[in-house]
């Protein structure tokens, strides 16, 4: 017994050390927390965005009617809790209401010493009146500087007397699955809510979210109010904005998204110094690889992207591009999927020359390629035929017999508008589902590839698109302005 008492003991004091190094580790991670906490949090902010209500039409919204006859209670919880409208205050000098308005709110953070703040396009989207709080109580109104949907990233300014706290920017591009991160802003109100998790997944697209993704996934959790705000490394830097969850609850439920920095910086800087953003575009449909279509190639490699149209007269029909190319690098950088590869033709500018390496016929291929600009006046082309304008809010699609036999039409050809969105500046100009698109500007258009070029013409000179609409047998004149003229 004396014998087996030695060892137990040496055991003992073995482990006793490697417990109190493991809680050392702890401890020094626990530290590197604080600290990027503490320092961060200053230049993190609260943003109350407010939208003024019709009234006449609020008075017909079923939100705001209480779903207990006379009872109030419900109506008092949503608008004192959750930012509903304010009751109307008498003005004396006219006896009017004063306007009501509804808020929402989420977070930022500070890039620059002189007040601009970056933040989400849905947090600010189409607000009357922004105000910033800061850790320290100091309240700013804010202005709108430029907002970009497609990416869902804002830039907002405060004007200050003297320099505000700022955070670092870092490299998304340098992020590995299972780093620690933190993401910090309000969510739910609750200012300065700091949570910690690791990067779950990079590269995430296809979410849904908005037009462009290469998303960060992380576990930190994000909730509603954290949209904005900044998603840090262990050395304080900004690697992301968090913007998004996936839930089927409305909370946290492990899996959050973050728009990488490095998509960010470049969107940032066009809204700063334009107002908007002016995207790239190559000219082609792709689509991914598979392990079946890779093989109809005869390769035995399942990376790359394969080219399925290229629109006539497009940057890269100048430059040579056919259908079936399967391009597997953009300068020398691999290219493995249809989302990432998309984002990155879209950040580059306009005039921009670039080499793309495809594979031709079983043979290699370098083919410089001088970017051109995308219309953001045209989506993509929908399987039935027809193109969606988002900017101005209507679809168009070349006539055809079921077309020419719904709408009572008798030409034989043309292009015949099939959707308005209400509230859309197409719905504001009086267009409707039926009408034919003889002309845009001064050029006659008479299929959809007239159209789309037509389009694309006008939409660069800056100026709004004046269309001709063919009714009956006269021509009247309507005239757009895209979306974002009125941001």
């Amino acid at each position: 017994m004396k014998r087996l008492l030695w060892p137990l003991l040496l055991v003992t004091v073995a482990v006793l050390p490697a417990a109190e190094e493991g809680r050392a580790s702890l401890r020094a991670l626990s530290n590197v927390f604080a600290e990027v906490s503490e320092q961060a949090s200053p230049a993190v902010v609260f943003i109350l965005a407010e939208h003024r209500i019709d009234q006449r039409s609020m008075r017909r919204h079923p939100f705001f009617d209480s779903p207990f006859g006379g009872d109030d209670m419900f109506r008092r919880f949503f608008e004192e809790r959750f930012g509903g409208p304010r009751q109307p205050q008498q003005r004396p000098d006219r006896g009017q209401p004063e306007p009501r308005y509804r808020s929402s709110h989420g977070s930022g953070f500070v890039v620059s010493a002189d007040g601009y703040v970056l933040t989400n396009h849905h947090v600010v989207a189409d607000a009357d009146r922004l105000r910033v709080t800061f850790q320290d109580g100091r309240e700013f109104s804010a202005e709108l500087i430029g907002s970009d949907d497609k990416s869902d990233v804002a830039v907002i300014k405060v004007e200050s007397t003297e320099p505000l706290p700022t955070l670092p920017l870092g490299r998304s591009a340098d992020l590995r699955v299972g780093e620690w991160v933190l993401a910090i802003g309000n969510p739910f109100g609750l200012a300065r809510t700091v949570t910690a998790g690791i990067i779950s997944a990079t590269g995430r697209s296809r979410v849904g979210i908005a037009d462009y993704e290469d998303f960060i996934q992380t576990d930190a959790a994000i909730n509603p109010g954290n949209s904005g705000g900044p998603l840090l490394d262990l050395d304080g830097r900004v690697v992301g904005i968090n913007t998004a969850i996936f839930s089927r609850s409305g909370g946290h439920m492990g899996i959050g998204f973050a728009i990488p920095i490095d998509m960010a910086k470049a969107i940032y800087t066009q809204l700063r110094d334009t107002g908007t953003v002016v995207r790239g575009y190559l000219g082609v449909g792709i689509q991914d690889m598979s392990q079946d279509l890779a093989q109809s190639f005869g390769l035995d490699r399942y990376d790359g992207v394969i080219i399925t149209q290229v629109e006539p007269g497009s940057a890269a029909a100048k430059a040579g591009v056919q259908e079936q190319d399967v391009v597997i690098a953009l300068d020398d950088q691999p290219v493995s999927e249809v989302g990432r590869f998309r984002n990155q033709i879209a950040l580059l500018a306009p005039g921009t020359q670039i080499t793309l390496t495809v594979i031709r016929d079983g043979q290699e291929q370098r083919l410089p390629v001088v970017i051109g600009q995308r219309s953001e006046a045209l989506a993509d082309a929908r399987p039935d035929g027809s193109v969606m304008l988002s900017e101005y809010g209507f679809a168009v699609r070349e006539l055809d017999d079921e077309l020419r036999e719904a709408h009572q039409l008798r030409q034989q050809n043309g292009i015949v508008i099939t959707e308005v969105e209400a509230g859309s500046p197409a719905a504001g100009a009086g267009l409707r589902p039926g009408q034919l698109v003889v002309g845009v500007n001064q050029d006659r258009v008479t299929d959809i590839e007239t159209f789309r070029s037509a389009m694309s013409e006008a939409a660069q000179t800056g100026r709004p698109v004046r269309l001709v609409l063919r009714q009956g047998n006269w021509n009247v004149l309507a005239v757009l302005r895209p979306r974002r003229d009125r941001e």
